[in-house]
């Protein structure tokens, strides 16, 4: 299964030229919106890194900054958000997940539920950097109860790697099926100490035992326990380790049509996903939802915002 982004390195790069070509866009009487779509959209990351280096050696200024002060709302967001590197993005939409008025919660689901260890510990070590803030502190002095719990776990970083015992998923299937049934603190300890810690090709076999002994699907078993963001954090958990691309489709789906159009979160997951997995994300969206990804985002967003979020899509004609 071949996974794939949308957004690849330019071919031809040259920094200065593009640096230019950014300046002269923000400086001028009107600030050229669709220039700065072109480059900045159209260049991975590491190549949007030397951009804003060639940049500040050329006015002496800083990309980021310059984008703050000439552009608003949520196209902002996104010209901003492509400018930092992933670990910083994560760090940076953590940090106003949990020091915002209010938490939230599915930020903080979305990231810690999906991301690998060694994203975690470059997203950990980003956040120390940015804010000075240890973020393991902030989870624990921001969440509560066994939500927190299993935040904090996950943001250890410490789940086992490409390791299978196939004579221990039994076991672990029956201990999560215990954890369904009694629902005590120690069960739901338990469970989400599996969720957490076990490597994804071991969660495979544990899920598919799971089915075998209580004839339920864990999501389905899980939902039927559980309620509250420790039920969505551990559906979370399950979800990404069957498919990081459906779940991220289904994410979208939820934002576009059940919150009407939560900016924040479909700015953050096209930014974050868009070099590992975007292009296989649109294509479960389509399979899912019958309408494709590029489709809803034209109904519901529109200017230079709605212009950004397609071209990190990377649409096609035959998606309209």
């Amino acid at each position: 299964m071949q996974i794939q982004g949308t957004i690849f390195p330019a071919p031809n790069f040259n920094p200065i030229m593009d640096a230019q070509l950014l300046g002269g866009a923000l400086q001028g009487i009107s600030c050229e919106k669709d220039v700065l779509i072109d480059i900045l959209t159209q260049r991975c990351n590491s190549q949007r890194l030397m951009i804003a280096e060639a940049y500040r050696d050329m006015y002496g200024r800083d990309l980021i900054t310059d984008l703050k002060e000439n552009l608003s709302h949520h196209f902002k967001e996104v010209m901003v958000g492509l400018m930092y590197p992933p670990a910083a993005y994560d760090a940076h939409e953590l940090w106003h997940a949990l020091k915002g008025v209010n938490t939230e919660e599915k930020c903080l689901i979305d990231i810690l539920a999906s991301r690998s260890n060694m994203e975690i510990f470059q997203m950990k070590e980003a956040y120390l950097t940015q804010y000075n803030s240890d973020l393991q502190q902030d989870i624990d002095s921001e969440t509560s109860g066994h939500f927190r719990d299993t935040l904090m776990n996950l943001a250890q970083g410490t789940r086992m790697e490409g390791y299978a015992d196939p004579s221990t998923a039994a076991q672990d299937a029956m201990i999560l099926w215990e954890a369904c049934q009694q629902k005590t603190g120690e069960h739901k300890n338990m469970l989400q100490m599996i969720l957490c810690n076990r490597s994804y090709q071991q969660l495979w076999m544990v899920f598919q035992e799971f089915q075998n002994i209580s004839g339920q699907d864990l999501v389905d078993a899980i939902n039927d326990c559980y309620d509250g963001y420790f039920q969505e954090l551990l559906v979370a958990i399950v979800l990404c380790v069957r498919d990081k691309a459906s779940y991220f489709a289904y994410r979208l789906h939820n934002a576009i049509h059940d919150f009407g159009f939560h900016n924040k979160t479909v700015i953050r997951i096209l930014i974050a996903r868009s070099e590992i997995d975007l292009m296989t994300i649109r294509q479960r969206y389509k399979e899912r939802y019958g309408k494709s990804l590029f489709h809803d985002i034209k109904h519901f967003a529109s200017g230079h915002y709605e212009s950004a979020l397609l071209a990190i899509c990377a649409g096609d004609a035959e998606d309209y």
